[in-house]
């Protein structure tokens, strides 16, 4: 793969996952604001979310999203204020977004499941 085609695939992942990001914050905060206004309990929303397998992959998408956001997002940073490129910012940066993969998808069975 050449490295313009590289970049480019880059920049299309960062816009898609920003895109699922935006739906997935709107839709986070309507349920904060929905469930604090009808006076649920933190209880009453774990409950609800165990008993539906809608919020488990719901969140579970939204890990997805911040996985591949955020390390794209710090690799334009790493590039524009450290000039540091190469295999190792890449290899980096995949274990960056393994440990917020794993870390999410941990929290998310653990909340929901």
């Amino acid at each position: 793969m050449t490295p313009a085609r590289a970049a480019t695939l880059r920049w299309l992942a960062q816009r898609a996952s920003a895109a699922v990001l935006a739906v997935c914050v709107l839709v986070h905060l309507a349920t904060i604001l929905y469930a604090t206004r009808q006076g649920l309990s933190g209880a009453a929303m774990l409950s609800r979310a165990h008993a539906s397998f809608v919020w488990p992959a719901f969140y579970a998408i939204f890990v997805v999203a911040v996985a591949v956001h955020a390390p794209l997002g710090l690799r334009t940073i790493l590039d524009e204020w450290s000039g540091l490129r190469g295999r190792a910012v890449d290899v980096l940066l995949a274990a960056f977004a393994l440990v917020l993969l794993a870390g999410g998808l941990r929290a998310v069975a653990v909340v929901t499941l």
